[in-house]
């Protein structure tokens, strides 16, 4: 990732960092990366995975404990850095028989939970920040 960046040392030279895409890889150490490039993520896709014995892994929920990616970790990555940029809960499973009437890796049910799930943490961090000024 710093190599990519240094190829165009510009704030408008930046990433959308997907932890889907780096879960996976278990020694990408995600907080790591976001406290060391927040100024450079313009756009957050925030999913968990499962990683199995073998390397194959699948997506799961946003909830910590259903995968190998601990997302309050990562949003408190985020929150501590004033993030403002884009999020979006990357991805979805389909749930409760949606598969017949929505885009494939697209689930509408799964995506409105990781929403809430990321509003719920955010809203957390806030009030910890509050309660220790």
């Amino acid at each position: 990732i710093a190599k990519f960046l240094k190829l165009v040392d510009s704030p408008y030279n930046g990433l959308t960092l997907c932890t889907g895409s780096l879960g996976p890889n278990l020694l990408n150490d995600i907080p790591s990366i976001i406290r060391e490039f927040h100024d450079r993520i313009h756009f957050a896709h925030i999913r968990n995975v499962k990683v199995f014995e073998n390397g194959d892994f699948i997506e799961v929920s946003h909830r910590g404990k259903d995968g190998n990616v601990d997302i309050y970790e990562v949003l408190k990555a985020y929150h501590d850095n004033g993030f403002a940029g884009y999020v979006r809960p990357d991805h979805g499973r389909h749930l409760w028989g949606e598969e017949k009437n929505c885009r494939p890796g697209y689930g509408l049910y799964d995506r409105a939970m990781g929403v809430m799930y990321m509003l719920g943490v955010w809203d957390s961090l806030d009030k910890a920040k509050e309660q220790n000024k």
